[in-house]
């Protein structure tokens, strides 16, 4: 005997129901990737595409990278699950954790993240040989959400009794490292901060003329850039996410491109407690 069929309103409320848990099924099948867009966004995509099809055959899943316009957009991207994993500088992992109540996990670091240092150069003819030099100068920062780029070249600042808003001339945003460098360079500013490991590539690539601008100031070192994903994440995928990172190897030719363009010599698991003088640091500051 053949059982009645439901009403038609039911079915369509059937119907419905499977192709909406299709396509939540389906948006699972994706892992929505964004990163601070500390450079600009064609070397953001250049550096993370070979990661993202590195990412596609660990997990057995799309990735997909999305560049963001700014370092708030990173943050609110991951707190409100627009994303599922974000490349974080340490200052905005924290502001990512403290504006989420907790809920973001850094799960992976590179090595040089463990000792990371920021830069101040200027021209090399411009006089300034110190920090104290920059008093009455025009200066610049990157995003002011940057950790190497703002918030640790100004706390060493305020270690050395160098407030910015009170001793230089000016102060500019450049929004990225690039651009941070670019702004030395074309005269704009007269000293600036940046991140190390971009002033390292740009120096290697010979896209700066160190006789002309060059460092006259790092700083100590301190922690900085993870993987960050929102605790909402199922354990199990965070665990295979995890793992993909800490095994690339720069003894296979992947790991080795994927390493090189992230300047990583390898990844390293991490902890919120890594972040914790960051965030001192931070308030220190009064940028929290």
């Amino acid at each position: 005997m053949s059982l009645p069929r439901p009403p038609r309103l039911l079915q369509a409320l059937i119907c419905c129901t499977l192709l909406a848990f299709g396509a939540h099924a389906a948006a699972q099948a994706v892992l929505r990737v964004t990163t601070i867009p500390e450079e600009a966004a064609t070397e953001q995509i250049r550096k993370f595409t070979p990661l993202a099809s590195y990412l596609e055959k660990q997990l057995g899943m799309k990735v997909e990278f999305t560049p963001v316009s700014d370092y708030p957009a990173a943050v609110e991207s991951l707190v409100n699950k627009k994303v599922d994993v974000v490349w974080f500088g340490g200052f905005t992992f924290v502001q990512a954790n403290l504006r989420s109540g907790g809920k973001i996990i850094p799960i992976a670091q590179r090595e040089e993240d463990t000792r990371f240092q920021s830069v101040f150069i200027a021209k090399t003819d411009s006089g300034i040989k110190t920090l104290a030099d920059m008093k009455g100068r025009q200066v610049s920062f990157g995003s002011q959400s940057s950790t190497s780029g703002h918030l640790m070249p100004r706390s060493f600042l305020l270690q050395a009794n160098i407030n910015p808003e009170k001793d230089f001339k000016r102060i500019a945003y450049s929004g990225a490292h690039d651009a941070t460098i670019a702004s030395v360079v074309s005269g704009k500013v007269d000293a600036a901060a940046l991140d190390i490991t971009v002033w390292r590539k740009f120096v290697a690539e010979n896209k700066v003329d160190t006789k002309a601008v060059d460092v006259f100031f790092t700083t100590a070192p301190y922690f900085n850039y993870n993987w960050s994903v929102h605790a909402d994440m199922p354990a199990d995928l965070r665990e295979k996410l995890k793992k993909a990172l800490l095994d690339l190897s720069p003894a296979t030719p992947e790991g080795k491109e994927i390493l090189q363009l992230n300047r990583a010599t390898r990844y390293i698991p991490t902890t919120p407690e890594n972040y914790k003088g960051l965030e001192g640091a931070a308030r220190s500051a009064g940028l929290l």
